[in-house]
């Protein structure tokens, strides 16, 4: 799927990242296909984000590598909070498979590895989005 190919009118994402130059990069790109984007370098900031909104986001995109409150202190934190109405989470790190693993498989849509294609990304978010993860969990998503 390309960037021209999902329509991500009247839906919102929060992207949860310390890098900036990460975070520009998919503001830009899902902003092209029309998403509501907000950006948080941190879990902490990101939480704060979704707390402030009650939550309304369509899907998170999430590192897990971060300070002050990393991708999987944010995700225990999401199942505790928002268990029954949480939104869809895509975790991308660099940290390899095993930190990937140590996730429980519902509580996440999907996963990459960092670098990753950004149109292997993109199909992901739109599978994520089409899918209700919480009674039909998705795999976690193979690098390509």
């Amino acid at each position: 799927m390309s960037v021209g190919k999902l329509d991500g009118t009247g839906r919102r994402i929060l992207v949860i990242d310390d890098d900036l130059a990460i975070r520009i990069l998919l503001q830009a790109v899902l902003r092209r296909m029309k998403f509501d984007v907000e950006l948080a370098e941190d879990g902490a900031a990101g939480l704060e984000k979704l707390q402030r909104d009650g939550g309304g986001y369509d899907l998170i995109l999430l590192d897990l590598m971060m300070p002050r409150l990393n991708g999987f202190e944010f995700i225990e934190k999401i199942r505790e909070s928002y268990a029954g109405r949480r939104p869809h989470i895509v975790v991308f790190t660099a940290a390899g498979k095993r930190g990937v693993e140590k996730i429980p498989a519902d509580a996440v849509c999907a996963s990459i590895l960092k670098p990753f294609d950004l149109d292997r990304f993109i199909e992901i978010i739109g599978e994520c989005l089409n899918h209700d993860h919480e009674t039909r969990p998705v795999p976690h998503a193979a690098k390509r």
